[in-house]
């Protein structure tokens, strides 16, 4: 049976997998994120999502690669199928990635306040032993409250902004911050369950 390699060390992803009931390993992909424009276009998304999927390909296909000799020979017996993914949060059509320090998560949270956000997830799946991809993108909406100083202050002290693209996990704000949100959760902490279902049957993946 052709194997699943989530090509992302995110717990939050893996905690969706988890609970679709997938068998699925982790090769968390190398390929460097750095945007050259932060102008947002599902074209920038879908293939950030395609070339952290190809890196673990690639290296999966490299008989050099520190990977165990088991996945190299399944890799080649078998095949498998690789989902690669990126989430970024959309403001006034500019994305907002992780912030570097404190004082960015800040001003993003700032930027946020009182406003109406998108949260986009590009996923990408490749299947090794049929050289096929496929490809989809998810959209929800999220609005938060108005967000006092020491609101977000509170959220930077106690929670861990810093490693979250729009520096926030809609699944860890305190109680007053979200106003509201359209579309799916999941997609928003940054894997959608159907969707991965999707690309799955599209890859003509057997459980």
């Amino acid at each position: 049976m052709v194997q699943i390699i989530l090509a992302s060390n995110s717990p939050r992803r893996k905690k969706i997998m988890t609970e679709l009931g997938l068998d699925f390993e982790v090769i968390p992909s190398n390929y460097d994120e750095k945007l050259e424009t932060d102008i947002f276009s599902y074209d920038l998304t879908e293939d950030l999502a395609t070339q952290k999927a190809l890196d673990v390909v690639r290296r999966l296909n490299d008989q050099n690669c520190p990977l165990t000799p088991t996945l190299s020979n399944r890799a080649s017996e078998n095949g498998f199928i690789v989902i690669g993914a990126d989430t970024v949060v959309v403001l006034h059509n500019k994305i907002l990635g992780k912030p570097h320090n404190k004082e960015t998560a800040y001003k993003m949270l700032k930027d946020l306040s009182g406003a109406t956000h998108s949260v986009v997830t590009s996923i990408c799946g490749i299947n090794t032993k049929t050289n096929r991809a496929a490809l989809i993108s998810t959209t929800s909406y999220v609005r938060f409250k108005e967000l006092t100083d020491e609101m977000i202050n509170f959220y930077i002290d106690n929670f861990n902004p810093l490693d979250k693209a729009g520096s926030y996990g809609i699944q860890e704000l305190p109680e007053g911050y979200l106003d509201k949100f359209e579309g799916s959760f999941e997609n928003i902490v940054g894997l959608d369950s159907n969707s991965v279902l999707s690309i799955l049957k599209q890859l003509e993946y057997n459980k």
